[in-house]
């Protein structure tokens, strides 16, 4: 039953990768036909980005009242609701109204799911959960893409994810008697006095701030590399439109087949050694990306891409061991939180910074929020008393 489950939470994962990538796939279809600027994208990311913080920092309460289960059944069915409202928007303004419920759903499923696996399972399936997550963001510009070619437009499209994410829906459903608790990484007894807390009270957990700031940064470092990376190449680099497509389109790779093999070693690294590494290796990627040679930007760009890949998952797995179960659902959806607010800030940001700069400060400038969230994660790390010592005895 207990692997029965996780299949069901990798399912979950998928689900919750597909919608993310739809809007940049479709956009350039949809703008052009509702008569609006091509830069209305940012409004409704940002729509999403709202409703997903809101639900984020509320996901403690819901998933206290409801239990996991529910909330992620609940959620994508509200996700599923918003997607089919997509394919049958005919304005900009009913997109905006479909993109509430659409960031609703994916924040509180997003903190439930991972807050549960970082409970019952080790942490080699946190990675291979958000390397499903990857999966689903490589299928959703597919299938955009087929109903574009197949002449249907991109309401099929969406419709098409609408309808995946409706059974997956009935398949959580009938998956609520296996919610129960499992044994694996947390104490079940833990879980049961987790505690619901208020910002206020989250704030004052020492070391819960340097985690948050951590979780921020490395979101802005991902969501800055995947959007600017393309322009850096073709303006920095001299490359064609569409070779630099392609290997933006490499990063996202590497994150995914990352993921998938670092699942392999992460419970035999313990999260905090896999979070240096991935930082580690970012490092070299960002060094990369300054030397002048085209290839260089290449490999630089992959190997950023591999580095984000242990991040993400490790310092979620690691935020039981850093502050107890109990306290683990708020500190999740607060991280997940500050990731949206990361990736709403930090690449707008940029996008300013180039324009009155220079796009040549690409990598100067992930190499600065690398530096702030190392030095966040070790002093989380610290004050914590998490180690790799510590955590491999544990």
């Amino acid at each position: 039953m207990i692997h029965l489950l996780l299949g069901v939470i990798y399912l979950a994962f998928i689900s919750l990768g597909l919608p993310d990538s739809l809007l940049g796939s479709a956009w350039p279809s949809i703008y052009g036909e509702l008569g609006v600027p091509v830069s209305y994208a940012g409004i409704i990311s940002m729509i999403i980005s709202a409703g997903t913080i809101v639900s984020s920092l509320n996901s403690d309460r819901l998933t206290h009242k409801l239990g996991p289960g529910r909330v992620t059944a609940c959620s994508v069915a509200m996700t599923a609701l918003a997607l089919f409202g997509f394919s049958t928007a005919s304005s900009f303004w009913m997109l905006c109204l479909w993109a509430v419920p659409y960031g609703l759903g994916a924040g509180s499923v997003d903190a439930a799911l991972n807050n549960y696996v970082a409970l019952h399972y080790a942490s080699r399936h946190m990675s291979w959960l958000h390397c499903m997550w990857g999966v689903g963001t490589l299928v959703g510009p597919n299938l955009i893409s087929y109903a574009l070619s197949g002449g249907q437009g991109w309401q099929m499209g969406y419709r098409l994810i609408s309808l995946m994410q409706l059974v997956l829906t009935a398949v959580l459903v009938f998956s609520l008697p296996l919610w129960k608790r499992q044994p694996g990484a947390g104490s079940s007894g833990e879980e049961e006095k987790s505690e619901v807390l208020s910002l206020r009270q989250v704030a004052r957990i020492p070391g819960a701030k340097s985690a948050v700031l951590g979780f921020f940064c490395y979101c802005a470092l991902e969501q800055t590399a995947g959007l600017w990376a393309g322009s850096y190449m073709v303006l920095h680099s001299g490359l064609s439109a569409e070779r630099a497509a392609g290997l933006v389109s490499l990063f996202y790779m590497g994150i995914t087949v990352g993921r998938a093999a670092s699942g392999f070693v992460a419970t035999a690294m313990g999260d905090v050694r896999m979070i240096r590494l991935g930082q580690s290796v970012i490092l070299v990627g960002c060094a990369a990306l300054l030397l002048p040679t085209s290839w260089s930007v290449q490999v630089g760009l992959v190997l950023v891409g591999l580095g984000c890949a242990p991040i993400y998952p490790s310092v979620i797995h690691a935020t039981p061991a850093r502050f107890g179960a109990g306290r683990s659902q708020s500190l999740i959806g607060l991280q997940m939180a500050s990731a949206y607010v990361g990736t709403c800030l930090m690449p707008p940001a940029f996008g300013v910074l180039s324009e009155r700069l220079s796009i040549g400060l690409f990598p100067v400038y992930l190499l600065a929020i690398l530096i702030v969230m190392v030095c966040a994660n070790e002093h989380a790390n610290r004050v914590t008393g998490l180690s790799p010592v510590r955590q491999s005895a544990s």
